[in-house]
């Protein structure tokens, strides 16, 4: 819009030509625009940002020692309406005075602050050195309509005197000293930890080495253990062996025993009860042809020999039964027994007679024409 102005955000806007508020020379506008009236009004802008202004002075100390100090001020236009009509009235024109000026007013606050103080004073309390140039300057920025954000004090120097070293010698010697100092304890505790260290390096290994040698007793003692278990359970492996076989023996030959009984004494005892049977049979066979060669009655002969054949096998039975003759084919041996008996009977039987027939035949043929014996 023609004639409508508006100042920057930093800037301040100096309408000129018109009336202003108070005994000002011109009205100040910020943060908004305003109508300049050509030919009737005149605008001008004056910078409100950060501006910076740096101090390098040689300074003299309450010794009568030269500094040399550097210094950075940053500054700028006060805000209110009188700092920018007092700022406006000196740096509108030469704006950039500002920092010279800045720079000229610090550097005579600065030299007359050093000139009260000490060099010890100094190095050591820097940060009241810059505070009190501070105070000293800002009823003088404040003329001028600037105001101070932060004033920093760069370097101090003796220009070569060798003043600030020799004053910091002490203290870099008592530094050096605590730094040997320091050094030594780190070292005498880097050798009492390495000492600690082999003192633990050795005891373990000679933990290790007390542990490996109760492990080998206990392996050459587990190894002895076994090597003498090995030959005891041979041993008595043996031995049950051999009382196994002694016990296999002993009943092999209880059953060879029983063997021999039933294959040699059994029928031995029975071949001798036997003849002993053939025996009583003979002797009974005599008797009979006597008792028939009396009664020269052969009918007589036979219903004797008939009489005395159950007694005959009678016999034989008691002394089959007193021989302890065994009999391995249960009731099949007993039938095959009792027939044996009887056949032994009849045999004799069959035998008796067959004497006696001889007999009466050699008798016959002894007494002449057929006669009989009485």
């Amino acid at each position: 819009m023609l004639g409508y102005r508006v100042p920057a955000p930093d800037e301040a806007m100096l309408i000129s030509g018109g009336k202003a508020k108070g005994n000002a020379p011109f009205r100040v506008v910020t943060g908004h625009g305003a109508f300049v009236i050509p030919f009737f009004r005149k605008a001008a802008f004056l910078t409100l940002a950060m501006c910076e202004s740096e101090v390098a002075e040689k300074c003299v100390t309450q010794q009568g020692i030269t500094l040399n100090v550097r210094a950075v001020i940053a500054f700028k236009v006060g805000n209110d309406t009188e700092s920018v009509i007092s700022a406006a009235q000196r740096f509108l024109s030469e704006q950039d005075q500002m920092s010279v000026l800045t720079g000229r007013i610090f550097a005579g606050h600065l030299r007359s602050i050093i000139g009260s103080m000490t060099v010890e004073q100094i190095i050591r309390e820097r940060q009241k050195l810059a505070t009190e140039v501070l105070d000293g300057s800002k009823e003088e920025m404040a003329r001028i309509g600037l105001t101070v954000d932060a004033l920093q004090i760069q370097s101090i120097d003796d220009d070569g005197l060798g003043y600030i070293n020799a004053m910091s010698a002490p203290h870099n010697a008592a530094i050096q000293q605590q730094a040997q100092i320091a050094q030594a304890q780190a070292n005498q505790a880097a050798a009492e930890a390495e000492q600690e260290s082999q003192r633990k390096q050795a005891e373990f290994a000679r933990q290790t080495a007390i542990v490996k040698a109760q492990y080998k007793a206990e392996v050459d003692k587990a190894q002895a253990e076994a090597a003498q278990a090995g030959p005891l359970a041979e041993a008595e492996a043996q031995r049950e062996v051999l009382q196994m076989r002694t016990e296999l023996a002993q009943r092999a030959a209880e059953l060879r025993q029983q063997e021999l009984v039933a294959e040699v004494v059994k029928p031995a005892e029975a071949e001798a009860e036997r003849v002993r049977i053939l025996a009583v049979a003979d002797a009974e066979k005599m008797k009979i042809q006597a008792e028939a060669a009396a009664s020269n009655n052969r009918v007589a002969l036979d219903q004797a020999l008939i009489q005395q054949l159950p007694q005959i096998v009678e016999k034989a039975a008691i002394g089959l039964s007193n021989s302890n003759l065994t009999v391995l084919n249960g009731a099949d041996g007993l039938s095959q027994v009792a027939a044996g008996l009887v056949s032994q009977g009849l045999a004799i039987y069959e035998a008796l007679r067959g004497e006696v027939v001889e007999y009466d035949a050699k008798e016959s043929s002894l007494v002449p024409n057929g006669e009989s014996h009485e």
